[in-house]
């Protein structure tokens, strides 16, 4: 069942000069920032939890949770500090609801729900995924509209975004996505979390031409993904050789596998730019941080003849001026939310963009 009750669509304000507060605690990361006119940061503050579940080989939902009940209010006023603004100055406060860990999304919710109830300030529901595409808007980046590959540990897909920051859906992955195929891939060869980094920088170090692991879906017409056989096929390289008493290279094993997801990931996206006669395109998740799919992907840019845009990497992982800078388009089209508003562990970007929140139990 799906509902959007709770949400508020008035008339569009002005393009007056606009200030939003952004929370982001979607995974293991408290962050707050003021973003002004969605391009300036004023203000940022991002408290991580890596040193803590490097421990554990991984995030830990719960302790994520605990540490970002611990963290928020300190990082929020932190960031207003640094922005010199209080929250009279502010024009709205922008949140992750979702996709992520459940009980992480939950605390910044909450919080967002608290300071829109102290101050009365709107309240702005921001798809994770719209924030990571809107991370190309600050600074002055690129304008609006474009295509945007979206490459992360949880979604792997292409965009087309208009001037009015909707999204249509072109193709996206059909199982892992390539940072969860990193992340894998650095478990099974000893790298420490977090990993997809790490096997970027054996790679560099490695011979990509020493393994020839399979390319999916290159073939196919679309734009789909998928990276679970390559997956399993470094698995299965891996295996053999543990059998026979052999040495795994680990750098050589980590160049083919990226040379692997580079390929497939940078053929779609000059298809897809190609075939929609696009000029620019946007490169948006923690994997755009990734030296060699910048490298392969601005060189096919250039040859291509197409913009490539790629974000600085301090906003390519999560971070709350994206998601303050997506408030900032979606509050000049009227989309916030009431108190009523939730959190959401899977939340797809066509349901958000329609305002369809599904009613939990």
């Amino acid at each position: 069942m799906h509902s959007s009750c709770g949400l508020n669509f008035p008339e569009s304000k002005g393009a007056s000069a606009v200030r939003i507060l952004g929370i982001e605690t979607s995974c293991d990361e408290t962050a707050a920032a003021v973003v002004a006119d969605g391009r300036l940061i004023i203000g940022q503050t991002i408290a991580s939890q890596i040193a803590i579940h490097t421990r554990f080989g991984g995030v830990v939902p719960e302790v994520a949770s605990r540490v970002h009940v611990e963290t928020v209010t300190q990082v929020v006023h932190e960031t207003m500090r640094q922005a010199n603004t209080s929250w009279t100055d502010l024009d709205g406060i922008a949140v992750t609801l979702g996709p992520g860990l459940l009980g992480a999304l939950l605390v910044g919710v909450s919080a967002a729900k608290g300071y829109a109830l102290a101050t009365g300030l709107p309240l702005i529901p921001v798809h994770h995924i719209a924030g990571h595409v809107a991370a190309a808007l600050i600074d002055g980046g690129v304008e609006l509209p474009f295509l945007a590959l979206v490459v992360s540990g949880g979604h792997t897909e292409i965009l087309r975004v208009d001037e009015q920051f909707y999204f249509t859906r072109l193709g996206g992955t059909k199982d892992d996505a390539a940072g969860e195929a990193y992340d894998k891939v650095a478990r099974m060869v000893g790298l420490a979390y977090p990993g997809g980094p790490k096997v970027d920088a054996m790679a560099a170090l490695g011979n990509p031409d020493a393994f020839h692991f399979p390319r999916s879906m290159m073939e196919e017409d679309n734009y789909d993904f998928s990276f679970s056989g390559l997956k399993t096929a470094v698995l299965n390289e891996i295996n053999q050789r543990r059998q026979k008493g052999q040495e795994v290279p680990v750098a050589d094993l980590c160049a083919g596998f990226q040379q692997a997801v580079v390929d497939v990931l940078v053929e779609k996206a000059a298809r897809a730019m190609n075939q929609t006669k696009s000029h620019q395109l946007v490169v948006a998740g923690g994997v755009a941080a990734n030296q060699g799919l910048r490298r392969v992907l601005q060189d096919r840019a250039k040859h291509d003849g197409f913009h490539v845009h790629f974000p600085p990497m301090s906003l390519c992982t999560d971070n709350a001026a994206m998601i303050a800078a997506a408030g900032t388009k979606l509050l000049s089209r009227g989309f916030t939310h009431d108190l009523s508003l939730d959190a959401y562990a899977n939340l797809s970007l066509a349901d958000w963009q329609a305002g369809r929140f599904p009613v939990r139990a």
